[in-house]
């Protein structure tokens, strides 16, 4: 679609700037002098962000709208202590969620969902979810250390889900290596094979572990089938197997029927809180494919990878970066280079939970926001990380595509070549000098800030509802 007399309104701010090869900033910081401190009751704040949360109903989901880490753990956590219930219906331990306990203590999730420090929360891996179980022990066992006992009345795993194996790992590695110049950059924990042995049916699915035998015939036909297609392909079958019978013996109290649990709860007016984990943008239908993860981290695929009908939600929270970020391979229309982009990373602590990779770092891209927000139709937005562009003296925001063929646009092109060739129309905001980090209402915000929200929220047509100044539990603004 054609927006050039959209555009033309914004000609006096915007500009037109490659996506592929935009000369470095210079980051210019503005002094600081001023610190936004909260002044408002924290009692009564505290009571007001209650009565919201109670607002998004009793079916609430939580989805990912850029290219991942957009901070969703810590919104997860925070609504966990509203609901009853908090579920994780796709992905698998390549997800990184970083959460903060009211003391400020830091917890790394991958597989287990966020609302796990609520420990009057059931959480539940859904069908959807592909589970390495020695990962998941590993993981419990670290949050046992740290205090947060996790037992099975606390966490469930479907009986439906599909396990991943060691052997997944190794093909992961296998195939990115034949991949070469034109590598996906996944976090090699094999997350695309586990899905791509459930698409071809001969996956092994968590509740197979009751059934010792066809569980160990299951394992054989993957290994076989990895080493008919890999010549370098090494595995142990024999010993995987053996080693099973002990991790089988383990995992059994968590395995439930998630489906039947999770539509009886809702049944019995339980509230239900769904995390999205990677994000829109790296979708396999919709994201920059092949650049993608291998699973749908849409609206659609919360839905198949839960087994909870779609009527039944009725708040989805889009999760955006007051920037973008970006792990891996793939066109990335606003990146930024040079030494902007390295303090933002830096002051932003933008390096992977779950792989430690730097990553790629961008200016909002509203074209993209929107594109997720189409597809999921998000009723609500949480805008994270605002804190992080404090001091910088301007702010761009890309609202639009010229493509190579001339024209402009705000649709998202599905050709991923054509992605990385458009050259972005940003429109230009006043940044703030203010370090935000200690307001909790909106009042409390720079003025210049309130506006670059409201900027955001004009583009989106979405409210920027939940407004994210920091890393802990209580760094969030809730706009009136």
């Amino acid at each position: 679609m054609s927006v050039m007399a959209a555009v033309a309104p914004m000609r006096a701010h915007a500009a037109v700037f490659s996506g592929r090869a935009q000369r470095p900033h210079r980051a210019v910081r503005a002094a600081r002098p001023t610190v936004c401190k909260a002044v408002a009751d924290p009692s009564a704040t505290a009571k007001a962000n209650k009565a919201e949360w109670n607002k998004l109903g009793q079916v609430c989901a939580v989805l990912g709208s850029q290219w991942g880490d957009e901070g969703k753990g810590k919104l997860v956590d925070i609504l966990a202590q509203e609901y009853d219930m908090v579920t994780r219906c796709q992905g698998g331990a390549n997800a990184g969620h970083t959460i903060y306990d009211d003391s400020g203590k830091k917890y790394a999730l991958h597989l287990v969902p966020s609302g796990i420090l609520n420990e009057e929360c059931l959480c539940v891996v859904g069908n959807g979810v592909v589970v390495h179980i020695p990962s998941m022990f590993n993981e419990l066992e670290a949050l046992e250390k740290a205090g947060v006992a996790v037992t099975p009345d606390r966490l469930v795993v479907s009986d439906r889900a599909h396990m991943l194996f060691d052997l997944h790992k190794e093909i992961d590695g296998l195939r990115e290596a034949e991949l070469s110049g034109n590598k996906i950059g996944t976090t090699k924990r094999g997350i695309g094979p586990a899905y791509a042995s459930k698409a071809t049916r001969n996956g092994v699915r968590v509740g197979d572990v009751r059934n010792p035998e066809r569980f160990a015939a299951g394992l054989r036909a993957l290994a076989a089938d990895a080493a008919a297609r890999f010549d370098d392909f090494e595995y142990d079958v024999d010993a995987e197997i053996e080693n099973y019978k002990v991790f089988a013996e383990k995992v059994k109290p968590y395995i439930k029927d998630t489906v039947a649990l999770v539509n009886a709860s809702h049944k019995a007016g339980k509230r239900i809180l769904v995390e999205g984990a990677n994000a829109t943008m790296l979708d396999l239908d919709f994201g920059t494919y092949p650049f993608v993860t291998s699973s749908n981290p849409s609206l659609g695929g919360v839905c198949s990878g839960l087994g909870l009908a779609p009527n039944k939600f009725e708040s989805v929270i889009g999760v955006a970066k007051a920037y973008t970020t970006r792990v891996g391979s793939g066109p990335y229309p606003t990146e930024l280079f040079g030494e902007l982009a390295d303090e933002l990373r830096e002051k932003g602590f933008e390096y992977g939970t779950t792989t430690g990779r730097p990553r790629r770092i961008g200016w909002l891209d509203v074209v993209a926001l929107n594109f997720a927000s189409q597809i999921n139709g998000f009723t609500h937005i949480n805008l994270t990380k605002l804190d992080v562009l404090s001091g910088l003296p301007e702010l761009k925001i890309g609202v639009a595509y010229k493509l190579p063929s001339g024209e402009v646009t705000t649709d998202f092109p599905s050709d991923t070549d054509v992605v990385g060739e458009v050259e972005v129309v940003y429109e230009t905001m006043p940044g703030w000098d203010e370090d935000i980090s200690g307001a909790r209402v909106w009042d409390e915000l720079p003025k210049k800030c309130q506006e670059y929200v409201m900027k955001i929220e004009e583009l989106c047509g979405v409210e920027c509802r939940y407004l994210g100044v920091g890393p802990g539990r209580d760094a969030i603004v809730i706009k009136p």
